[in-house]
């Protein structure tokens, strides 16, 4: 059993991740909604360590990554990510309430495959979410 049809969701906010989750659904997303709420978590689900070292294998098809996290932040999960041969190809999606020219160059200098900026109304993250999902999930293709 593969697990790359899952889409995982890094974010310490339980707000946005329940949003976040709701708007997957409504984009039509099929398969395995994961949440963590910190980086040490989102690198030990894509490592396979820790609390998921039993997690069937495969990369997730999909890394939704907040900036900001306790333990250890965005940037670094995504640096650790896209350094590992067997982990490069994740997409990984920066989702942040920062639309800082800063916080956009570091997330792009380290492999980031889009940044979005978490939108404030709720009918517009939905529907942003929804979208994003259906793209990556639906439209765009990947290998094996």
């Amino acid at each position: 059993m593969s697990d790359g049809s899952a889409v995982l969701i890094a974010d310490d906010n339980a707000t946005d991740a329940e949003l976040t989750t709701h708007a997957l659904e409504q984009g039509g997303v099929g398969g395995t909604i994961v949440w963590v709420q910190d980086g040490e978590a989102a690198l030990a689900y894509v490592f396979r360590t820790g609390q998921f070292a039993q997690r069937p294998s495969g990369n997730p098809r999909l890394l939704l990554l907040d900036l900001h996290m306790p333990k250890i932040d965005g940037p670094e999960v995504l640096a650790r990510i896209k350094a590992d041969p067997n982990t490069r190809s994740i997409p990984v999606v920066i989702m942040s309430s920062s639309d800082q020219d800063t916080d956009m160059l570091r997330s792009y200098a380290r492999y980031a495959n889009s940044y979005i900026v978490k939108p404030v109304d709720f009918r517009e993250f939905t529907d942003q979410f929804a979208r994003l999902a259906k793209y990556w999930m639906c439209i765009n293709q990947v290998p094996g």
